[in-house]
């Protein structure tokens, strides 16, 4: 299993990948000189992967803006956290801010929302 991050430079890292994409695909785009529709597609497309990262960076600004700042326990340097759970940026020390979640194992399932049971 991947080793987990911090939820804000996971989106980061997804959004800078999306703009290595978008370059490769337009690089791809000029091995079609020679049919020029090819290529404007291969270039399109591109564009609209760069364009996405440009999205997500803007949504990730917004959302990081609402994070709280927690002081990481075990290295001292402050961090965004987003969910119940999340990880250091720094050191990937597991935080919470949940006091029922103190001292359980780490796990990315507590941030995912509990399905309510039916008391019929």
């Amino acid at each position: 299993m991947k080793p987990y991050k911090n939820k804000i430079n996971r989106i980061r890292s997804f959004a800078l990948s999306l703009i290595f994409i978008g370059v490769v695909i337009m690089y791809m785009g000029i091995f079609f000189k020679s049919n020029e529709i090819v290529m404007l597609i291969f270039m399109v497309l591109g564009v609209l992967a760069i364009i996405g990262s440009t999205i997500v960076y803007a949504w990730i600004g917004t959302l990081s803006t609402r994070a709280i700042p927690v002081q990481c326990p075990n290295c001292g340097k402050h961090t965004k956290m987003l969910g119940r759970v999340d990880m250091c940026g720094h050191c990937r020390e597991p935080l919470t801010m949940d006091a029922s979640l103190e001292g359980k194992e780490f796990d990315v399932s507590y941030n995912r929302p509990e399905k309510k049971k039916d008391s019929n």
